[in-house]
């Protein structure tokens, strides 16, 4: 399979937002009144540092990681929702950080988002019928008197029955508003859909329905997703491969089983024995991920994960990030692995710092 999204070493910077500091002044401030200035430090935020990825047309890939580690800005950078840094961004054979205007549209008509909260995403105050045919009529895609037969159709795709039309948003529930995002996207013919953690603001039966829209949608239309989330269960029954992505980095990539089977990254074995288990046997992780990520605004040496790493080795701690490591089915972004020229693993033996 050839690859139909290509992105390439792609950033996503910009400035942290100003502390406001309140400050009292004597005669210039009126006597103690206080008045409130911005202070701009000039930080940025390292949202997303570097990551490449290469998806085939028609394929589910997970995208999964701790909450804030990256993962909605990285789907919403290559959509060009959010401006990229450097890097990047090959959808179809076309360079998507270059398209202004028309070609942007264009784009868009064939890569689209489902977004995490199904309520904001539509407007209380249209109906269903309204929404969609917004749309259509937005992009040009029927005429007037096809509209109607259209949005029947998008409506039959995603499982709601026809009088759904009729209905407003603010009268649906979670999951029926969540289909009719996903119809939206469908009415442009989208080839590409980015479903930004669709259904964590779901009961978990309906849960289950949406996953199986996704996957049916995906084997009838072959339609190519990256299915964010960061519950690893979900991902695992949902999509064949597999990123796992830690403050902004990808730190293992490959097939999904393989992954959760026997997971290599010291940050993914921490999050698979996190899943739980269905089992009155099963017991929680002896030793749970401690800690938290490291801020953003002042990214680590090294490698980022080795603050919380219980196999940090003292050269994990400075340089460069570790490159990416070959072994057997993966990529593993860690020193613990052999690197692809070759050069040996390092050892845990003496070289453990904590």
């Amino acid at each position: 399979m050839s690859d139909f999204l290509k992105v390439e070493n792609l950033s996503v910077t910009y400035p942290a937002r100003g502390r406001a500091r309140a400050v009292t002044g004597g005669a210039v401030a009126g006597g103690g009144i206080k008045r409130w200035f911005t202070r701009r430090s000039g930080a940025m935020v390292h949202a997303v540092n570097g990551v490449s990825l290469t998806i085939a047309r028609g394929e589910i890939l997970g995208l999964v990681g701790e909450s804030g580690c990256g993962k909605s800005t990285l789907g919403r950078a290559i959509l060009g929702l959010t401006p990229a840094s450097g890097g990047s961004v090959r959808f179809d054979n076309g360079d998507v950080l270059s398209l202004r205007d028309k070609a942007m549209m264009a784009y868009r008509r064939r890569a689209q988002m489902v977004f995490q909260d199904p309520f904001a995403s539509l407007n209380p105050r249209m109906t269903v019928f309204e929404t969609l045919a917004e749309v259509l009529t937005v992009h040009r895609l029927c005429t007037p008197a096809q509209l109607r037969p259209q949005v029947m159709k998008l409506l039959d795709q995603v499982g709601l029955p026809a009088e759904f039309a009729h209905r407003k948003a603010r009268s649906l529930s979670g999951g029926q508003c969540q289909r009719i995002g996903i119809a939206r996207a469908l009415a442009v013919g989208a080839e590409l859909i980015i479903a930004d953690e669709p259904i964590s603001a779901l009961d978990v039966s309906i849960q289950a329905q949406i996953l199986n829209l996704f996957s049916r949608l995906q084997r009838e239309r072959n339609l190519t997703i990256i299915f964010v989330s960061h519950d690893l269960g979900v991902v695992r029954y949902l999509c064949r491969r597999v990123a796992v992505m830690y403050l902004g980095r990808i730190v293992e990539e490959g097939p999904a089983e393989d992954v959760f089977a026997a997971p290599l990254h010291p940050y993914t074995q921490s999050l698979a024995a996190a899943i739980p288990q269905m089992s009155a046997e099963a017991r929680l992780a002896d030793e749970p991920l401690s800690g938290e990520p490291p801020s953003p605004l002042n990214l680590p040496d090294g490698c980022a994960f080795h603050p919380r790493c219980p196999h940090a080795m003292p050269h994990c701690l400075t340089g460069a990030p570790p490159a990416p490591r070959q072994h057997e089915t993966r990529q593993v972004w860690c020193h613990l692995y052999p690197a692809i020229d070759g050069s040996p693993s390092n050892s845990l033996n003496g070289g453990e710092i904590r």
